[in-house]
């Protein structure tokens, strides 16, 4: 009789994560359909409401503030992941774009999330690696911002210089010059609204594409309230942005989720929520230079995009989405303990990305609030790496494209193409 309780419990608990899944995958990322039972039957499987196929749409989020240090604990993570995927790949030539199908990134990891993706001159290879990247962003921290100088109190002067370095890194490439979709968001003053730069909409029309040099200044814009005018490729789309990060989409996974779900023509594979890989990566804590007010309410966001994300997975998320996030790092120098507040200097910066790699992280738990994770951030990335490399055994098996258009493979001996920063 006790067994048989047990069992109506286990039964009943079920079907509440079922039902819960597919409200929350409906609402939360606009993916419709009625809910049936065999919809749920799907859905707890891992169909996501109606596709039974395996195969899994990989995305990459990745956090950003308006300042090249608040990208530096991502950028550290892509590096580690990047080279774990080419050791279990066995090829030193394998980059992140190899095993993701599309990429967001807001302020500074919108930076990030362009430099890797956006195709170079030789053989539709990227333009950068991770640790190009990295490299770029500790250049732009040991000289306090992306200017390539500081500009004094001239807003202008500083702006025209942070255009200058970005035109540096892409000169005219667009957002249809990437190897893999690329969302980056900002706001918009003129129309009081977000804005996603999206390559699907470039492809769409040419009133939608821009110059990845400007979606970058766009996303990063906003320090002291300035705005930055940007223009799309033929001019006919002007915005007058200030930061993604700051503004529209601090945390921009679930921007990126429903852009996959709702966008049948690039993903077709994406039948629903439990379809995708997911892996975000925070800011790290806000630096102390952070006004109070504007640090709870970044974290804030975030944290509820993140929390939001893990519940649609539900019993997925361990396997399907992966959150990096650290706090601030403290260290002990000359006798002193004192915080790593990321901008002193660029030993100090990398320091607390190291050090925020190898901290254990909060996850939500269905229906429990939020936990410690058992695993360190630098084990998550590991663990994904993995999950990555089997997703891309299994295309390759199988033969068949997960993104319309976008099926690659790994190379053999090519390199990706390096530019000069």
């Amino acid at each position: 009789m006790e067994a048989m309780e047990i069992g109506k419990a286990a039964a009943a608990d079920k079907l509440t994560y079922e039902i819960f899944s597919i409200l929350e995958s409906k609402f939360l990322f606009g993916y419709g359909g009625a809910a049936t039972p065999a919809t749920m039957s799907s859905a707890s499987r891992g169909g996501g409401g109606g596709n039974n196929s395996n195969n899994k749409v990989c995305v990459l989020s990745i956090d950003g503030g308006s300042r090249p240090e608040d990208g530096l604990l991502a950028a550290a993570s892509l590096v580690r992941l990047e080279a774990a995927l080419q050791r279990r790949a066995g090829s030193k030539a394998a980059c992140l774009a190899d095993f993701f199908d599309v990429a967001a990134g807001s302020g500074a990891g919108g930076v990030l999330a362009a430099m890797l993706f956006a195709r170079g001159p030789c053989g539709g290879r990227p333009m950068y690696s991770a640790d190009d990247a990295l490299a770029f962003l500790l250049r732009r921290v040991r000289r306090r911002g992306w200017c390539s100088g500081s500009g004094g109190g001239n807003i202008f002067l500083r702006r025209r210089r942070a255009m200058a370095a970005f035109d540096k890194v892409f000169g005219e490439t667009t957002l249809r010059d990437t190897v893999r979709p690329v969302l980056v968001p900002c706001y918009d003053l003129a129309t009081r609204a977000p804005f996603l730069f999206s390559r699907a909409d470039a492809d769409n029309s040419p009133a939608y594409d821009f110059r990845l040099r400007d979606a970058c200044a766009a996303t990063c814009a906003g320090e002291n309230g300035a705005a930055v005018e940007v223009a799309s490729v033929d001019g006919a789309t002007r915005l007058a942005a200030v930061g993604g990060s700051g503004v529209a989409l601090g945390n921009p996974t679930a921007a990126a989720i429903t852009h996959v779900l709702n966008n049948r023509r690039e993903f077709p594979a994406a039948g629903g929520i439990n379809n995708l890989l997911v892996i975000s990566i925070g800011t790290g804590e806000s630096r102390n230079t952070t006004p109070a007010i504007a640090r709870i309410a970044a974290e804030s966001a975030s944290d509820m995009v993140d929390q939001a994300v893990a519940m649609a997975f539900g019993h997925n998320r361990t396997s399907n989405y992966v959150r990096i996030q650290g706090m601030v790092a403290t260290q002990r120098r000359d006798g002193e303990r004192r915080v790593a507040c990321g901008g002193e200097t660029t030993e100090t910066a990398v320091w607390a990305a190291e050090a925020m790699l190898q901290q254990r992280n909060v996850e939500a738990v269905m229906f429990q609030g939020r936990r410690l994770t058992s695993e360190t951030n630098a084990e998550k990335l590991e663990r994904f790496a993995q999950e990555l490399i089997r997703e891309h055994s299994r295309r390759k098996q199988q033969q068949a494209p997960v993104v319309a258009s976008h099926a690659g493979k790994l190379p053999s001996s090519t390199t990706t193409t390096k530019k000069q920063l």
